[in-house]
């Protein structure tokens, strides 16, 4: 929780460029994102989970509370037992990537008899051939806030990613019919690392007004569309408990049903650079997503 007025005007400021929708009362500060069903409530003073589990919203799914102290065992217990997060001063920049970024959801997708309508071309298909960067939504000043790194500066490069949407038809776990998804798949050139993105969380800008070193692709555009192809599959695997009775014995059988190469229809890959800012500090370098805030670690990292 930040220790500040100002930084908790800043965290608020991430909050609502990640869609949430903010309100700060004396008690804490209110976050809430419909469209995944996310609550982030950050607290003005301690309070205990079981206080603090009335202010969450009833549709709340992932609800989570932010404390200006690290919470003790105690507090940490309460709200396991009531499937509530916590976060303090030093967990919160690790996990803030994850609150921040929206993965997107299965729900309102087109019935089957639709599966072959709409276009599966990228939502900035249409834009100029100068337009392929995407806007960086989080600051110098908001990089070092997450990332908990007091480096001397932060510095932005561009990093090469293949884009597609893509149709999918996920495996139903109790047999009714199923709903196409309509999404869209990255791939980092970099990397290889795939990621299901929302059409609506990024927007492009003229490349001509980002002048900062980009990264050249190090990955074809064939193996990132073999790439993209499995990563869908991955995201869209169901999990399923299936039971059968053998003598006297009740069995269960957790499963995993992934959609079929046939039920996978990828569009046309579309090369885009994403923003992200780069400082070396005492545990070495820091990488952050600049659109989600989410930190870079391990061997992606080094692939960079």
């Amino acid at each position: 929780m930040p220790r500040s007025r100002a930084a908790s005007s800043l965290l608020a400021r991430l909050l609502e460029a990640a869609g949430y929708r903010t309100e700060a009362r004396p008690a804490a500060l209110f976050a809430l994102r419909a469209r995944d069903h996310r609550a982030v409530v950050v607290l003005a003073s301690s309070r205990s989970p079981t206080e603090v589990e009335g202010w969450f919203p009833a549709d709340a799914i992932h609800r989570t509370i932010v404390y200006d102290d690290d919470p003790g065992t105690v507090v940490r217990a309460l709200a396991a037992d009531r499937a509530i997060e916590v976060l303090g001063p030093s967990t919160l920049g690790p996990a803030l990537g994850e609150l921040l970024l929206f993965g997107g959801s299965e729900a309102g997708g087109e019935p089957l008899g639709a599966e072959g309508s709409g276009e599966l071309e990228p939502p900035w298909s249409l834009s100029t051939d100068s337009e392929r960067t995407v806007r960086a939504r989080i600051g110098p000043e908001e990089a070092e806030a997450i990332s908990g790194v007091g480096a001397s500066r932060f510095v932005l490069r561009l990093v090469p990613f293949y884009v597609a949407a893509y149709h999918v038809r996920p495996p139903s776990p109790h047999g009714e019919a199923g709903r196409v998804v309509r999404q869209l798949v990255a791939v980092n050139a970099l990397s290889r690392r795939a990621e299901v993105w929302d059409d609506l969380e990024r927007e492009l800008v003229a490349d001509d007004d980002v002048p900062y070193p980009r990264f050249a692709p190090q990955l074809p555009a064939a193996d990132a569309a073999t790439i993209a192809r499995e990563a869908v599959r991955h995201h869209h695997t169901v999990h399923v408990d299936h039971t059968e009775q053998h003598g006297g014995a009740l069995v269960i059988e957790a499963r995993r049903i992934a959609p079929t190469v046939d039920d996978v229809r990828l569009g046309p890959l579309v090369l885009l650079y994403v923003p992200y800012w780069y400082a070396e500090g005492s545990d070495g370098r820091v990488v952050l997503d600049a659109v989600s805030g989410r930190r870079v670690t391990g061997a992606e990292a080094d692939s960079y």
